[in-house]
This record gives C-alpha cells, structure tokens and sequence, in this order.
C-alpha cells in the first residue's frame, strides 16, 4: 500500500486525498466517521473535517475538529490577502469556541512552539512577539491573555508539555492556544495554509521529532492548536518538479497538435493551472510518466532515503512569510478575544 509523506496538515492524509469527490465525501462520513466539507470563501478554500472516534481509528488521527484555510497564489508581499485571510482566521476561531461557552472575557494561555533561532521553526515564537504589544491591554490583577514562548526542550532541557502543564497548573486558564510551524507533503501549502484544530499537537512531529502532546487530554483544558505549513520533504520537491515538467511538455505537444497553433503569431505561455492530458507522454518517457503523482513521490523517498539526500525544504523567502503569519496570527487571535484591544486592527505590512 502506498504511504503518504510526512504532514501535520489532515486534510492531506490518504484517507483525506483518496476522498476529494463529493460522492466519496459522503461514502466516508458514512463509513468512517469522518465528515469532510469543501467550500470557497472569496480567494480561499476553507476544508472543515469532524472526526469522530470511528474516524480517528481509521486514519490514525485523533478525534476533533480540523479546519484548514488555504490561500492559492497568496504571495510573501500580498498585504491585503494577509490582511483577508486574518480576518478568515478570526471568524473561524470564533465558529470553533463557539460550542466551549467560554464567558466574554475567558483567560487564555497563548504559547508559541518552536525555534527562534531556525527561521521556518520560528513563527511560534516570533507570533508572540507581536503579541506582547496587545498583552497590556489585557491586563489587570487578573490578566485574561498570557503570551509564551516555550522555546524547544534541546534549548531548554525540559519537555514543552511540562512547561505548558506547569504554567497551566498555576494560571489555571479557560483555553490554551498553542502556535507552531507544520509540514506538508504538497509544496503549494507552503506558507499558504492555515490548520486549526482542537485536539492538541504534538511538538516536531512533522519533522519525525515527536515530543509528548499537549492537549486536553494531557492538561485537562481545551487546546486549540494553530499550525502553518514551513517545511516539506525534499522527495516531495523532486515529485513535484517532475510533475512541473511533465505537465509543460505534455501543454506543448497539445498545444504543437492544436489547428490553432498554425496561427499563433505570439510566444506559447504555459497555463500552469490547466492539467494537461500526459498519455501523450508515454512513448517518450515510457510507463512511469503516467503514474501518480505520489506514486511518484513514493519512489523518490525510497531512493533518497539515505541521510545524505534527506532534507526537508523551505521557501526562499521563509524570512517574509514568518514575520508576516507571526503578524497575521497574533492579530486574529486578538481580534476574536478582544475586538477592541490594540493590535486587533488589521496588521501593518510585517515587511
């Protein structure tokens, strides 16, 4: 059986990708306890997934809910897509708490996972920079919003969770909301997604460091964990180049064979939204140009598996997308607790 690539992101699962009809959608809420919805919101795709305890057994993933927000074509200098997406991002933080009955001023334990020090590990912690300039606000004897950064236990020698329980036990705080940087397994999620879920996290576990989880379960209090894609497998760049490819040559020849072609008095332009039909590929490249394309990238992880080809990677402007999903993230959270604190405006650009 094909496995997947590593990735936080559920909506890109097996269970969730071999689904995407929505015949299939209906057959798997049936079946399995999962139930997978789809829509669009202006520019974004909005994925919301409940799974139940049925559902969790099958995929290997814990019960709850999982909403994704996805901006296709969102780029690091696109100040009002991030500014629209912020606003998506504080409506569905809403939608979700909706069902805990929290009071109008509940007490939130905000942590920031991750490296500050490794740019793609740091939108935890630096998202709780820009928090401290909203925190006063919320001050008083009883402060109703503590912002952390936890930093990671090779810094600290000390497990995050047990960090987060200990500040947990004292603070006593109505919800915690955990930030941290995710993997996928598709390089166009890359820093244009964001996962919300209600079920916890588990520390590094996109990059196979798994840490112990902090969730509900472990602390006792509901944990609303807020995850953005950084990193992917190399494997999965070489797949998706190889696709890249495949769909130009494949556009060429379609367009070369095309009536119209012989009346083209401008330069080709490759669409490189539109699928192209790749049988036309096979007496060139022969049977494997028209496997899957994580068949694919399957053959690629077996073959660069050893720890010399093994990396993961990020985007070259990681430094941009960091700052502005730091800003982007701190702000909607601020936005949904207090729409009249500093710093729920919208965000000035982070670059």
């Amino acid at each position: 059986m094909m496995q997947f690539g590593r990735t936080d992101l559920l909506d890109e699962t097996e269970e969730m990708v071999r689904h995407r009809t929505e015949k299939d959608k209906e057959k798997l809420k049936e079946s399995s306890g999962i139930d997978f919805r789809e829509k669009r919101k202006g520019r974004f795709i909005v994925t919301e997934i409940r799974v139940d305890e049925t559902g969790a057994e099958k995929i290997g993933r814990k019960s709850g809910t999982y909403i994704t927000l996805t901006a296709p074509g969102l780029t690091a200098d696109d100040s009002e897509g991030f500014v629209e997406l912020e606003e998506l991002l504080a409506d569905k933080l809403r939608e979700m708490h909706e069902p805990l009955g929290l009071s109008d001023d509940p007490k939130v334990l905000v942590v920031g996972l991750g490296n500050r020090s490794v740019t793609p590990d740091a939108v935890g912690p630096y998202a709780i920079d820009r928090l401290q300039e909203a925190v006063p606000a919320f001050y008083s004897e009883d402060p109703g919003l503590i912002a952390y950064a936890a930093g990671v236990t090779g810094q600290t020698g000390f497990e995050t969770s047990d960090f987060v329980h200990a500040l947990a036990d004292k603070i006593k705080p109505d919800l915690i909301i955990v930030i941290d940087a995710l993997a996928a397994r598709d390089s166009t999620r890359l820093c244009r997604t964001i996962q919300l879920t209600d079920t916890g996290i588990h520390p590094g576990s996109g990059v196979g460091n798994e840490r112990k989880e902090i969730s509900k379960e472990v602390l006792g209090i509901p944990v609303t964990a807020i995850g953005v894609p950084t990193v992917v497998d190399g494997p999965v760049m070489v797949s998706d180049a190889i696709e890249s490819v495949f769909n130009y040559i494949a556009s060429k020849i379609e367009e070369k064979n095309a009536p119209s072609s012989a009346l083209a008095v401008t330069p080709w332009l490759h669409d490189k939204t539109k699928e192209a039909d790749k049988t036309v590929l096979k007496p060139i490249f022969g049977e494997w140009s028209q496997w899957s394309k994580e068949d694919k990238q399957q053959l690629f992880e077996e073959v660069l598996a050893s720890d010399e080809q093994s990396m993961f990677v990020t985007p070259k402007e990681t430094d941009t997308w960091i700052l502005q999903y730091a800003t982007l993230v701190s702000s909607g959270v601020v936005k949904w607790l207090s729409p009249s604190a500093p710093g729920s405006e919208s965000p000035a650009p982070a670059i």
